[in-house]
C-alpha cells in the first residue's frame, strides 16, 4: 500500500504540475472529484480495515504485557515499568504516512468538493471584459444552486432552479473550449432578437435604456472611457464604451447557429435559438463574447456571479454587485 499510495500521489502532483506549466489543459472539477473518490476509498479502508487491525494489534500487545506481569508477579516482582508498553502501543496505533496523506485529508476534500459543486464556487477575474462591474484581480463567488443543481464533471441537471434572467452576470463553460470558464452578462434570452448596431444595444426592437454618467478611469489601461448606466430587465449596471473603436465586429468565428446572425459595418444582429443565451461583456469594446463566438447553451451555465470576496490590490472592492 505505501508504494501504491506514492504512485497515486505522484500522479496527482504530475497532473497539477503539467497543468500549471501549460503542458495540458486541466479540469479542476475532475481533479477534485478523483481526489474525493481516492481519499474516500482510503478513509473507508482506514475505518473498516486498517484501524481495526491496529487496534487488534494493540490489544494483543496489551494481552502479552498482562501475561508478562502475571508471570513476574508469580516470581514476586510487582514493580514493572509501563513506559515501554505505552510507547509500543502508540507506535502500533499511529496512522502511517500513506493513510495520513489520504484518509486524513478526505473530510476536508469532501467538504470542499460538496461546497464547490453545489453551493459556491470561487472564480478569479482574469481580464478586463467586465469592467467597470468587475476588475482584473477580483475574486468572486458564483452561486451554483440558483439556476438548479448539476452533477459535477458530467453536468447532468438534478433540479430546475430559477430561470436565467436578462442582466444576470453568469459564469459558463466557453463553447469553443468547454474546459475553460468565462464570465459575461446575459443580454439575450432564448427567442430574443439582439442587435448591437453603432454601439446601441436593442432587444426585440427596443433600445436598452442608457444614461451617460461621468467617465470611467481604467487603471489598467491608464485611460478614461465613456461610461453609461444601462438597464437590462430589472438590472441596473454600468458599461464603458471606447468611442475610438469601430462598431464593426471583426474576426467572428464559425459557430453553431451562425446563420441566426447578420453582420454589417454597423455591428451585428442575432436571433437567439431555443435553449441558448447571448452574452456580452460590460466593457463593450474590449470583450470577446457572443458577438464573436456565438451562443451559450443552457447546459454550459455554471452559476450566477454575485459577490466580490477579495481583491488584494483594492479591499474596497469587497461586496455584492449587479
Amino acid at each position: 500500500m505505501p508504494l501504491l499510495t506514492a504512485v497515486i500521489l505522484a500522479a496527482f502532483v504530475a497532473y497539477a504540475a503539467a497543468w500549471y506549466v501549460g503542458i495540458l489543459q486541466g479540469n479542476f472539477a475532475l481533479l477534485l472529484l478523483l481526489a474525493t473518490l481516492v481519499t474516500g476509498a482510503y478513509w473507508l479502508g482506514e475505518r473498516f480495515v486498517f484501524l481495526p487491525r491496529r487496534r487488534a494489534a494493540a490489544q494483543a500487545l496489551e494481552a502479552q504485557a498482562a501475561q508478562r506481569r502475571s508471570e513476574l508477579a508469580a516470581q514476586g516482582i510487582t514493580q514493572v515499568d509501563e513506559g515501554e508498553l505505552t510507547q509500543a502501543r502508540e507506535r502500533v496505533l499511529a496512522q502511517p504516512w500513506w493513510l495520513d496523506w489520504t484518509a486524513g485529508l478526505f473530510p476536508v476534500i469532501a467538504v470542499v468538493f460538496l461546497l464547490r459543486s453545489f453551493v459556491f464556487e470561487p472564480f478569479k477575474i482574469p481580464s478586463g471584459s467586465m469592467v467597470p462591474t468587475l476588475l482584473v484581480g477580483d475574486l468572486i463567488l458564483v452561486n451554483k444552486y440558483t439556476y438548479g443543481l448539476k452533477l459535477p464533471v458530467i453536468h447532468t441537471r438534478l433540479t430546475q432552479g430559477q430561470p436565467v434572467q436578462r442582466g444576470d452576470v453568469v459564469v459558463f463553460r466557453y463553447p469553443p473550449q468547454p474546459s475553460v470558464d468565462y464570465i459575461k452578462r446575459v443580454v439575450g434570452l432564448p427567442g430574443d432578437e439582439v442587435a448591437y448596431l453603432n454601439k446601441q444595444l436593442t432587444i426585440n426592437g427596443q433600445p436598452v435604456p442608457q444614461t451617460a454618467v461621468s467617465d470611467f478611469f481604467d487603471e489598467q489601461a491608464m485611460e478614461y472611457f465613456k461610461q453609461f448606466d444601462e438597464r437590462l430587465g430589472v438590472t441596473n449596471h454600468r458599461i464603458i464604451v471606447d468611442g475610438r473603436r469601430p462598431a464593426f465586429v471583426g474576426g467572428a468565428s464559425d459557430f453553431e447557429y451562425k446563420d441566426n446572425c447578420r453582420y454589417s459595418v454597423e455591428g451585428v444582429r442575432c436571433k437567439v435559438p431555443p435553449g441558448h443565451y447571448f452574452m456580452m461583456g460590460d466593457n463593450r469594446d474590449n470583450s470577446l463574447d457572443s458577438r464573436f463566438w456565438g451562443f451559450v447553451p443552457d447546459g454550459h451555465i455554471v452559476g450566477k456571479a454575485f459577490f466580490v470576496w477579495m481583491n488584494f490590490g483594492n479591499l474596497k472592492r469587497i461586496g455584492s454587485f449587479h
